[in-house]
């Protein structure tokens, strides 16, 4: 099984970016974790980060028959690409929304997302928390669509 993690824009500036919203970890630790994570899983990841809309829907536009699955933080994207949704939709990929911080005691703004009604799953408040967690709740979903018990993901 093949998961595709996607980090939207300014994620890159994990651990220098707002620390007291967005914890002090890298994008690179997070992606380490997720990495060791993913084989106690049994599963392979693929990482993408780009602060470039287009960027991204050309990664999701290249899983299609690659992988089975997306762990997707949009970063501000969430809250205004109708296109980043319709590649989500066009590729027919399961995905899990992913946000590190609890965006419904942020600004008002941040409380809509295009994306959260066609996810499997949406977790976020947790920190780099929230990735592994997204990860576990997708790989377990991705396993029960195809009756594969895998490692277990607890």
């Amino acid at each position: 099984m093949k998961i595709l993690v996607l980090h939207g824009p300014n994620l890159n500036l994990l651990g220098r970016r707002e620390p007291a919203v967005y914890g002090a970890q890298t994008l690179d630790e997070i992606n380490a974790q997720l990495g060791v994570l993913a084989a106690e899983l049994g599963v392979d990841v693929a990482f993408v980060q780009s602060n470039h809309e287009g960027a991204l829907i050309d990664a999701l536009h290249a899983a299609q028959g690659a992988m089975q699955g997306v762990l997707i933080n949009p970063g501000g994207l969430t809250h205004s690409s109708v296109s980043l949704r319709d590649a989500l939709l066009a590729v027919n990929l399961p995905f899990v929304e992913v946000h590190l911080s609890n965006v419904y005691a942020r600004e008002p703004f941040r409380h809509t997302s295009l994306l959260r009604d066609v996810a499997v799953g949406v977790v976020l408040g947790f920190g780099a928390d929230s990735y592994g967690m997204g990860l576990r709740g997708l790989i377990s979903h991705l396993r029960r669509r195809v009756g594969d018990a895998g490692p277990p993901a607890g």
